[in-house]
């Protein structure tokens, strides 16, 4: 296959992106105020927008700010294309090499957060759009990419869509890894409360999705905290009355590839204090990552093991709380998991407190959608890899006949929700290449 992708497309591309990592659009707000995430989510928002009206496309956005969408084409069938503009915190700033919400290319890497999710993605459709008009294509179908502000938290972007605009017939999510997934785990995300401390005070933790790579605990005793963790071969860094548990942060859905710092450091101190919370982390979780001694084996052939991440912990003298998400294979239901943990998590005290609750996905192998993506990225690509599940959530959940294709190649390391979060410019230009013709084989006539 040609590709139509020129190096107009490209230099402007590239442009177009850096213009969004700039935008900090992390989620600053409860979703109850305008714009609902606050105001660096609108801005960029605005700014997607208007760089889908500069490529031809008609847009509109929420007046109430929890999306938006830009179309082109026409015909009765709608294809969607769904991309996500929040982004998680930016972690550790010191562990940067260039500023996360600049845009630095080096060495023919774009780094910021966002580049690979999902702003670099979604830069990569629309431009692929772009290629595709500029080829003199004949459109048969419209095909409308919708923009959601609210990805990395609750989704309220995609129910106030479902609820208010038209449901896409078919399409696919830049949001997750190529070739393509085709069923995606449940999603489960729980608070766990109990009582306050006058002893002990923590605050740790900042998204739920994301396996917190650090956790700090300041106290007079900070130095046997630190000599407990030590004998528990956990790496730690006492500076003075602190001490930090170094860990490995990654993404919540691969939470077995990384260190959970809060679960080590929660081990240590349930040896200096009593606390239900501090008890509940160091007997059913400790370095699980499966959530065995919570519920014992989960698991399926589809969709492998379960997967059990504490993304957050704080308790002061009022009360105290942990935060977890939670991949539900698809053969179990999210309400026995949801049983089974409140039953637990009651026998220490605490009170189970659903967060957000997303059912699983499941597209078969051999549905016409799977097979013409999987064909046109077998033809671009040479490789043969097979569709596979994910732990992952995607937006293609909330529609129907949607999966989640690329931006992410599949013998490329992820730094998704990492610092140094990069995606290279030749993945860039290849997903660009791959979605134009996705878009010409969906929406338009054969030339």
């Amino acid at each position: 296959m040609n590709s139509m992708i020129t190096e107009l497309h490209k230099k402007e591309s590239l442009l177009d992106l850096q213009k969004l990592i700039a935008i900090p659009s992390v989620n600053t707000s409860d979703g109850t105020t305008n714009p609902p995430f606050g105001q660096e989510i609108a801005n960029s928002l605005a700014e997607v927008l208007a760089i889908s009206k500069s490529l031809g496309m008609i847009t509109y956005s929420d007046p109430e700010g929890f999306y938006g969408y830009a179309d082109y084409g026409q015909g009765e069938e709608l294809v969607g294309i769904l991309c996500h503009l929040d982004v998680v915190p930016e972690g550790d700033i010191s562990l940067w090499e260039t500023n996360p919400f600049e845009g630095v290319v080096k060495d023919g890497v774009i780094y910021g957060r966002g580049s690979q999710d999902d702003k670099g993605p979604t830069i990569a459709a629309l431009y692929a759009l772009k290629a595709v008009v500029d080829a003199g294509f004949t459109f048969n179908k419209r095909i409308r990419f919708i923009f959601g502000t609210d990805e990395e938290t609750l989704w309220r972007c995609m129910d106030h869509y479902n609820l208010n605009e038209e449901a896409p017939t078919m399409g696919f999510v830049p949001d997750g890894v190529f070739p393509l997934t085709y069923a995606e785990k449940g999603l489960l995300q729980a608070k766990l409360i109990g009582p306050g401390s006058s002893e002990i005070a923590l605050d740790c933790g900042e998204a739920s999705n994301v396996v917190p790579g650090k956790a700090s605990y300041s106290g007079q005793d900070a130095k046997e905290i630190a000599e407990t963790l030590k004998e528990m071969e956990t790496e730690v860094r006492l500076s003075g009355h602190k001490v930090t548990v170094n860990g490995k942060a990654v993404h919540a859905s691969t939470a077995e590839l990384g260190i959970n710092a809060i679960n080590q450091l929660a081990e240590g101190l349930a040896v200096h204090y009593e606390h239900p919370l501090l008890k509940f982390l160091a007997e059913k979780v400790a370095k699980e990552t499966n959530g065995f001694s919570i519920f014992g084996e989960i698991k399926d052939e589809l969709t492998g093991e379960l997967t059990f991440n504490v993304g957050s912990i704080s308790i002061n003298e009022a009360v105290s709380e942990i935060v977890l998400d939670m991949r539900i294979p698809v053969e179990y239901t999210i309400e026995e998991i949801a049983l089974t943990l409140e039953q637990v998590a009651s026998e220490y005290g605490l009170i189970y407190q659903e967060y957000d609750a997303v059912p699983s996905l499941y597209v078969p192998k051999d549905s016409q959608l799977v097979q013409t993506l999987l064909a046109i990225y077998r033809n671009k690509t040479g490789d043969l890899t097979e569709p596979s599940t994910s732990g992952g959530a995607t937006y293609a959940r909330k529609m129907t006949n949607m999966v989640a294709f690329g931006a992410h190649f599949p013998h490329s390391k992820s730094f998704a929700h990492q610092e140094n979060e990069g995606l290279k410019l030749e993945e860039l230009y290849l997903a660009m290449d791959i979605y134009a013709e996705a878009i010409a084989q969906l929406c338009c006539e054969k030339q």
